[in-house]
Parts: C-alpha cells; sequence; structure tokens
C-alpha cells in the first residue's frame, strides 16, 4: 500500500468522464488500498481514481461511522430525494470550501472490489460524500455547485 500524490486543479482529468473498470484483479485492489491510505494520509472522507490520476470510474468514502470503508467500481444513482445544504471541500482544491445543496438521500448501484454488484442507500452526510465522489467520475466538480464560499473561520464556527 502507498500513498499517491493528489491531482490539482486544473488538471484536465478532474474534469473528464472515466471509463469503466472491466477488469477486478490483485491490481484493482492494490488502486483500492492505495486510496484508503491516500485519502486517510490528507485527512479525506472520500477519493476518486481520478484524483489519483486515473481514468477509471472508482471512488471510496468513509465518513468514520458504521458505514466504513464503501468501495465503488462504476456507481450508478438510481434515486435521489430531499435536500441539504452543507459545507464541502475537496483534496484537489485544498484549504477552498463552500456550501452546496446536494439530495438527503441517494439509491446507487455500484461494483465492489470483486466485480459484485451491491446496491446501497444513504442519507445526509454519507449521501453528500458519495454524491461527491460520482460527480468526480463524470468530471463534475464540487466548485460548479458552489452557493457560497466558505472561510475557515466559517467552517470552525
Amino acid at each position: 500500500m502507498a500513498i499517491r500524490k493528489i491531482v490539482m486543479y486544473p488538471a484536465d482529468i478532474l474534469e473528464q468522464h472515466c471509463q469503466e473498470v472491466k477488469k477486478f484483479d490483485r491490481k484493482l485492489a492494490k488502486v483500492l488500498d492505495d486510496m484508503y491510505d491516500t485519502m486517510i494520509k490528507y485527512d479525506g472522507v472520500g477519493l476518486a481514481a481520478p484524483q489519483i490520476g486515473l481514468d477509471l470510474k472508482i471512488a471510496i468514502v468513509d465518513i468514520d461511522d458504521e458505514s466504513g470503508t464503501i468501495e465503488m467500481m462504476n456507481p450508478r444513482i438510481l434515486e435521489t430525494a430531499g435536500e441539504q445544504t452543507g459545507p464541502e471541500g475537496c483534496l484537489s482544491f485544498p484549504g477552498l470550501y463552500g456550501e452546496v445543496t446536494r439530495p438527503f438521500y441517494v439509491k446507487i448501484e455500484a461494483l465492489d472490489r470483486l466485480g459484485r454488484k451491491f446496491t446501497l442507500e444513504a442519507e445526509d452526510f454519507l449521501a453528500r460524500a458519495i454524491l461527491h465522489e460520482i460527480d468526480h467520475l463524470d468530471g463534475i466538480l464540487f466548485t460548479t455547485k458552489v452557493i457560497r464560499y466558505l472561510t475557515e473561520q466559517e467552517l470552525e464556527g
């Protein structure tokens, strides 16, 4: 397992649609393990493959709750409901935070590291984190959804 370099905006890969994962092998498992280590090292709650320079539909989320680490290959949003507005940041935009409105609830379908299909329902902050990472896989950055940018003081308050 290794810490990968985080790709910073304005790198082109951050605004591209990623390719679907087709091979579920040891190489993929290593990428997932590296992504987890990288996310933890940089104190993130999610990380998408383009953020480490890979053009693949891979994302992980871990908001440090009972859900544990969620690994998603080729995720698809099946359903959303409700609305929430809250602060977001991104490892590819260090020190930048903004208020973003997203659905309160999301239901997704994805593949795990072995290529098995699963569905997952999430609400509140977990839904926000999952939707943020799925956006990355479609080349959508949180900065395109910011209602208002936040200062460090507003985040801490």
